[in-house]
Parts: C-alpha cells; sequence; structure tokens
C-alpha cells in the first residue's frame, strides 16, 4: 500500500473541481465566510485541518492570518505554491501543538472521516479546543452514515483527465468503516490508494463536543436540521470559556 495521496495529490484538484471550473465545488469557503460574518466578525487569525491542497483557504484571505495543516507532504507543496503568504505546518490533525489560539479552525470536506476510530475524532475535537481562543469558533463537516452508505450501492464512477484515468469506489468494512480505493492508471504505471472514511451518528459526534463546545447552527447544506440519512452535515460551535470547561 502506498502512502495516502502520494500519488492521488497530483491529480486531486481536477477531480474535485466542479464542470464550471470551481475549485471549491462545495462552496466550503462561502459557507465558513458566513460562519464568521454570523459569529465572530472580528475574527483575525484561522487554522484549517486537513487543508489539502489549500483551494479552501484560498477562498479566506479576507480573515487575514491563515494556517493550513496537512499529513501529506505532497499536498502541501501544492497549497504552499497556491497561497505563498498562508503558513502550512506538516502535522497530523489528532497530535499537532503549534503553542498558539486562534480565533477560528475549520476541518471541512469531511475530512474527520478520514480518522478511522472515535477515540481520534475526540483527539482532534480537543486539540481544536486546545488551540482556539475563549469564543472562538469550530466548523466542520461530516459525510454522514446513510450517505457512505449510499456510496457504496451506487458503484464506481471514473474520471478521465490529460495524464491519467482515475477510478473511485466505497467498499463497507464494517462497524461504520468504509474504504475509498482510488485507482490510478497513468502512461508509466497503476497506483491503488486506499483511503478510509468512519461514520458517526450525528448524536455521538455532538455528545463529544460538548465539554468543549457549544452548538450555534448545523445543516444538511439546504437549510433543514441535518440527520443522519442526510448527504451531508455542516456544524458551527463556538469555544465555550476555559473558565467553565476547566481546560
Amino acid at each position: 500500500m502506498v502512502t495516502t495521496y502520494a500519488h492521488f495529490a497530483r491529480y486531486y484538484d481536477a477531480l474535485m473541481r466542479s464542470p464550471d471550473g470551481d475549485a471549491d465545488p462545495l462552496a466550503n469557503a462561502a459557507r465558513i465566510r458566513g460562519y464568521l460574518a454570523r459569529h465572530h466578525p472580528d475574527a483575525r487569525s484561522l487554522l484549517e485541518l486537513g487543508c489539502g491542497t489549500g483551494a479552501v483557504l484560498g477562498g479566506l484571505r479576507a480573515v487575514g492570518s491563515l494556517t493550513g495543516l496537512d499529513r501529506s507532504p505532497q499536498m502541501l507543496e501544492r497549497a504552499r505554491a497556491k497561497l505563498p503568504d498562508a503558513r502550512f505546518v506538516q502535522a497530523r490533525m489528532t497530535s499537532f501543538d503549534l503553542g498558539e489560539r486562534f480565533d477560528a479552525v475549520i476541518c471541512v470536506f469531511d475530512t474527520v472521516n478520514h480518522l478511522p476510530r472515535f477515540a481520534l475524532w475526540d483527539a482532534l475535537f480537543e486539540r481544536t479546543a486546545r488551540h482556539l481562543h475563549d469564543g472562538g469558533l469550530f466548523a466542520f463537516d461530516v459525510n454522514t452514515v446513510g450517505q457512505l452508505r449510499r456510496l457504496v450501492t451506487s458503484g464506481p464512477w471514473a474520471c478521465e483527465l490529460p495524464d491519467a484515468h482515475v477510478t473511485q469506489e466505497v467498499e463497507p468494512r464494517g462497524g461504520g468503516s468504509f474504504i475509498w480505493h482510488v485507482h490510478i492508471r497513468e502512461r508509466l504505471g497503476e497506483h491503488h490508494e486506499r483511503i478510509v472514511e468512519l461514520g458517526v451518528e450525528l448524536a455521538r459526534i455532538d455528545a463529544a463536543l460538548g465539554r468543549w463546545f457549544t452548538l450555534l447552527e448545523s445543516s444538511d447544506g439546504d437549510g433543514a436540521p441535518p440527520t443522519d440519512e442526510s448527504a451531508r452535515a455542516y456544524f458551527a460551535y463556538r469555544r465555550r470559556p476555559r473558565a467553565q470547561t476547566g481546560g
């Protein structure tokens, strides 16, 4: 098995781009700008966990100080080329320690789902709380359990790119775990990357966040409350004061 995103990073932007060329097809940056406008309009620093190639951070330049964190050096190389004024850190989002606090932390495009055990989700939530100022904003989204099951039944899908043919399909592994199989066929060879996603019930996620955060708003992306059968669930939480949480 190759390192996750070692080859996929080369084609990630082309695969994620919408037919009209939008590098942020789910409008994640616009959604984050909306959260900030409603809940933290004076935010001046933002950290993105699992920033990938920097597509979302590119739409958040107005915040001011931007930091992106990702474990993949290949993804970070592309992010640095796009956003030379931002800071990028190679680290795991469950154990990083930057020694500073931010006005906002985001983790979008179902990045949280890529943590294969819920104990790691808890670790990410704790790291986020530690790195936020009191009253800071935490925004993230998840693929729901229902959506991951639907992706399994939808079968494989393929994309023809100028330099490669990429096929993706989702396999259930039990216990809420799913594997994305990414097959990349290039002129000089073929590569197979496996990307884990864990589906977690929304009530369990909210309960885990309750120690440090207060829910501000949630949505299925179309304005309705999210459920475990929604295609995706979006959340914005506020960091509770440390005097209330004990840390």
